[in-house]
């Protein structure tokens, strides 16, 4: 039986606006914040608990604040201009006040504490992730080959065998909760999962969307199972001990096939599947367990919905879209 809501429950709290299309957002470990990242350079930092409050607050209360009170109670609590570039890719580290971004001005940047803590420079970065457990590894992805940092050092690792490496861009990684494994996709079609102590390539998961670039990829909590999103408009589920693909889930993309990256996700309690659908800008929900369809959400962006992400602690969601804004979705108690 399922624990939590279903998507088409949760209700907009809180929506912030770049100056350009937004194209990214995560959330922190702990749930309380989210960065939002943009093709305007910025990266925007707020606070969960200011976003839920400001929606609670009646407007003839709002407007009666002192500049004073604005300030202290404004969700956005920081806004970080380091990047040259549209920002690409946004985590936080599992276990630190450390935020690492990657923009396409080609550098990968840390802020530790919202503070900026050093770069380094790449050829393209494409996608950061973090090792759950050896949280003081960071994996960036250049071009076809998957390249693993030390925070620490900023020294490079890359696999040893190159045949491992995937033949065309890489468009995300993930590490699994337990650190013994991560895995990638790419436009090649194909997800890889990687040994994260030899570096070497265990299983690919060969034209895993039809041939279709594949969006993106992550664990399930227990580390047994693989969530990928592909241009095929599919959300599909693989078995890591059979090597098979479990469960597809469908209904989305109606209307053809996707022409943008879009990522799938798990809510908070991994009993839903979330995907936006890209010509509709609805969210599709499924049960993960039976791949049953639930009602759609609108979503009410004006633009393509680039990323959703849940939040790992709680029933929220952001979405980001190149209408500029960036969503906060919240189910409350008191909903219908």
């Amino acid at each position: 039986q399922t624990i939590s809501a279903e998507a088409a429950l949760y209700e907009t709290c809180y929506v912030t606006s770049h100056k350009s299309a937004c194209r990214v957002a995560t959330f922190h470990p702990t749930g309380q914040l989210i960065a939002t990242g943009s093709e305007d350079t910025s990266i925007k930092i707020l606070d969960v608990e200011r976003m839920l409050a400001k929606s609670a607050t009646p407007p003839e209360v709002i407007a009666q604040e002192t500049p004073q009170q604005a300030m202290e109670n404004h969700p956005v609590i920081r806004t970080l201009y380091d990047h040259a570039g549209e920002i690409s890719t946004l985590d936080f580290h599992p276990h630190h006040q450390i935020l690492v971004s990657g923009s396409k001005d080609h550098s990968v940047r840390f802020f530790e504490r919202l503070q900026k803590l050093g770069l380094w420079h790449s050829t393209q970065a494409e996608t950061s992730y973090w090792s759950e457990q050896v949280s003081q590894h960071v994996s960036v992805l250049l071009e076809i080959i998957v390249r693993m940092y030390d925070v620490k050092t900023f020294s490079c690792y890359v696999g040893r065998n190159p045949n491992d490496q995937h033949t065309a861009a890489v468009t995300c990684a993930k590490y699994s909760p337990n650190a013994n494994l991560y895995t990638s996709c790419s436009k090649d079609g194909n997800i890889k999962v990687w040994d994260s102590v030899s570096g070497l390539c265990i299983n690919t998961f060969k034209n895993a969307h039809d041939g279709e670039e594949v969006c993106s990829v992550q664990f399930t909590r227990n580390s047994k199972y693989i969530l990928s999103s592909g241009k095929d408009s599919m959300v599909k589920l693989w078995e890591l001990s059979t090597n098979r693909c479990l469960i597809i889930y469908t209904g989305a993309g109606t209307m053809g096939k996707q022409e943008h990256r879009t990522k799938c996700c798990f809510n908070h309690t991994e009993d839903y599947v979330l995907f936006p659908d890209e010509k509709t800008t609805s969210l599709c929900c499924w049960d993960s367990r039976n791949a049953e369809r639930q009602r759609l959400l609108s979503l009410g962006h004006n633009g393509i919905v680039r990323c959703i992400n849940h939040s790992p602690t709680g029933p929220a969601f952001v979405t980001t879209s190149d209408d500029n804004r960036a969503r906060f979705w919240y189910r409350k108690a008191d909903s219908d």
